[in-house]
């Protein structure tokens, strides 16, 4: 892996089921699962492939017309079969307008194919969960 292609984060507990991922740059995000208000795991899952699609959609509509309403709305079943706990039935839900103005017609337009685009090649997130990795794990030795 070359240093150009690593990404990180280190999780630190901070109580009990409590936890601060940080990323190189500074940046902290807390999460849990003490069934307090902060995100769980799964949802940052689902945040993460929303907003991977969320990012590649903004960068090809967004050069035509602001818009006036963006949201994604990612949705998937949390189950626990023979093979473990995981999501299914994983859906990335766009909700977009633009106004009337110049460019609105133009971003419209490519809405679609940059929404198609994001899934088939270049949300590094869920091409990464539709494709599936292996993950490893292990005891580092401090």
């Amino acid at each position: 892996m070359s240093e150009a292609s690593k990404r990180s984060v280190v999780v630190e507990r901070t109580g009990a089921g409590r936890f601060t991922a940080t990323n190189p740059r500074g940046g902290t995000l807390q999460f849990g699962t003490d069934g307090g208000d902060a995100f769980t795991p799964v949802e940052l899952l689902l945040a993460a492939i929303g907003g991977c699609s969320a990012a590649d959609v903004d960068v090809a509509t967004g050069r035509h017309a602001e818009p006036t309403a963006f949201t994604v709305e990612v949705t998937g079943d949390k189950i626990s079969d023979e093979q473990g706990n995981r999501m299914t039935g994983l859906r990335v839900a766009f909700h977009v307008a633009f106004p009337d103005e110049d460019g609105a017609e133009r971003a419209r337009a490519i809405l679609p194919r940059a929404v198609k685009a994001s899934h088939d090649r270049l949300c590094t997130v869920s091409r990464t969960v539709e494709l599936g990795t292996p993950v490893t794990t292990e005891i580092a030795e401090d």
